[in-house]
């Protein structure tokens, strides 16, 4: 086969499309045989036509060499990569501590990605810990079908649960909780100043600001010590 009719078979079989690539890299040894996918974009440096020596008496006159264009010009710095690392899930059974998970845990739930992981801590930080797996609910953007697969996944451990000094705190501080607005921390500043102390929960449902159901939710945050 003449050297053109190669070089044009050799083009073909190698031409890409244009525009961004996804390259597999397959494992990574120095990263725990973790499985790494990069994105690139613009077409591959080596992407380029190929260079012969044309010995062909018809083309000496044009040029001894037949050369393509080139991708990547000279002076025209080559465009990064991004490198995405797949994330590992836990095997069905797999119980997780709710209230000591960070990100990198929490993402190795089925049905949790960087979003969500978030999500939870955030809510978790101003909670001062989930007191039951059902909290999961209460996390923005977790509806009914999304907590349904996600909770038995999770356990929640309430010696990690942070309490609110009730007699120490200004109601600016009290009303950061979920379960308290601003009405219900007045409240709680007022009758304390009334009787120096708060005692317990018998102090607070003598004021209409507090219901049994509030009492039910709050019970587990709230420290009168």
């Amino acid at each position: 086969m003449p050297i053109e009719a190669q070089t044009d078979a050799h083009r073909t079989e190698n031409r890409q499309a244009p525009g961004e690539r996804r390259i597999i890299t397959g494992k990574n040894t120095s990263e725990g045989g973790k499985n790494f996918i990069r994105k690139e974009s613009g077409p591959h440096p080596n992407k380029t036509k190929n260079t012969l020596k044309d010995k062909s008496p018809t083309l000496k006159d044009k040029s001894p060499t037949l050369t393509g264009n080139n991708s990547y010009p000279t002076g025209k710095k080559r465009k990064g990569y991004t490198l995405y690392t797949r994330t590992e899930k836990y095997a069905p059974g797999t119980l997780v501590e709710l209230n000591t998970a960070d990100t990198t845990i929490l993402k190795k739930v089925p049905g949790i990605g960087s979003t969500f992981a978030r999500r939870i801590m955030k809510y978790r930080e101003l909670l001062g810990g989930f007191y039951d797996v059902s909290q999961l609910a209460e996390v923005y953007g977790i509806d009914e079908e999304r907590y349904q697969a996600l909770a038995p996944w999770f356990i929640a451990d309430t010696l990690h649960v942070r309490r609110l000094e009730v007699n120490a705190l200004p109601a600016a501080a009290l009303r950061k909780h979920p379960y308290l607005d601003y009405r219900q921390a007045k409240a709680i500043e007022q009758l304390r100043k009334q009787k120096s102390r708060l005692s317990g929960w018998e102090n607070l449902q003598l004021i209409e600001e507090f219901t049994d159901t509030d009492k039910k939710r709050l019970t587990p945050y709230l420290s009168f010590k």
